[in-house]
């Protein structure tokens, strides 16, 4: 029986972090496009991990269950690395609101009923989440501790109250960073840890379709006036998320890492402020 690293998401970052931490451990990748997961499964074997590609969608419940049943087929699940999710130009608000924020939401739910004693989990969440209006007390903590199954029907989420593709995408990452916090108190009890990600403008091939995109511009300008005066890599994150998963990293859970560049700062006092 081998320590199982559970990955949803097969993607640049996720592997950029799987490639840190996944050495001599069993990893099951979990994609909804299972020719994606093969994909990413085979670059990592030839690079000496143990890999099994998997399909599953993180909106359905029954899914994730699936996912972690797999993984306790080969030992004890140790580790969770969370990638998974859709972005504002891929998809509806109703899709980005299942996937990026209630499925996260249940992922962290279901693996922290498993979490083997002293594990790790990380999701990647987005700078957007820093960009919104703050949104009070009272709904950070609906989006914080709201059952899961009653998550979609806050009246903060409900359709009429979401503008656009966007907005939704921003409550989704700021609900994934109080979850976060949430479910931290609970991974805690079997002294397991889970924090998150916000990454800026990380160089991937969906960055790379972003840039040539309708909003490519857009894309363009923000990483061009934020200090950093350039967009990420993948092994930029992961950088920190090895520190969140080994042993140094030990005193930190409950907690999100702002990765942009600069680029909220700028957003907030520097060239990238909208106009009033």
């Amino acid at each position: 029986m081998k320590e199982v690293i559970l990955w949803t998401g097969a993607g640049q970052i996720g592997m950029a972090i799987a490639r840190r931490i996944g050495f001599g451990k069993k990893i099951i990748i979990g994609d909804k496009n299972l020719d994606n997961a093969k994909v990413i499964a085979k670059i990592m074997k030839e690079a000496g991990f143990d890999v099994v590609p998997v399909e599953m969608d993180i909106s359905s419940r029954e899914s994730i269950l699936n996912l972690i049943a797999e993984g306790q087929k080969y030992g004890e699940i140790t580790a969770l690395i969370n990638a998974a999710g859709v972005s504002p130009s891929q998809a509806p608000i109703e899709t980005i609101l299942k996937v990026d924020l209630y499925g996260t939401a249940v992922l962290l739910e279901e693996v922290g009923k498993v979490i083997a004693h002293g594990g790790v989990g990380v999701t990647i969440s987005s700078q957007s989440g820093h960009r919104m209006p703050q949104l009070g007390v009272e709904i950070d903590e609906q989006l914080a501790t709201t059952p899961t199954e009653e998550l979609l029907s806050l009246e903060v989420l409900r359709p009429e109250n979401i503008k656009d593709t966007l907005h939704a995408y921003q409550m989704a990452k700021r609900c994934n960073v109080k979850r976060v916090m949430f479910e931290s108190i609970r991974w805690g009890e079997k002294n397991a840890r889970i924090n998150s990600i916000s990454p800026g403008i990380i160089v991937t091939p969906l960055a790379i379709d972003e840039f040539n995109g309708p909003r490519g511009e857009f894309y363009k300008n923000m990483f061009a006036k934020c200090p950093a005066g350039r967009p990420g890599t993948a092994d930029e994150v992961a950088n920190v998320a090895e520190l969140l998963m080994m042993p140094e990293g030990a005193f930190i859970t409950g907690t999100d890492f702002l990765i942009d560049g600069g680029a909220t700062a700028s957003y907030f006092y520097g060239p990238l402020k909208p106009a009033e």
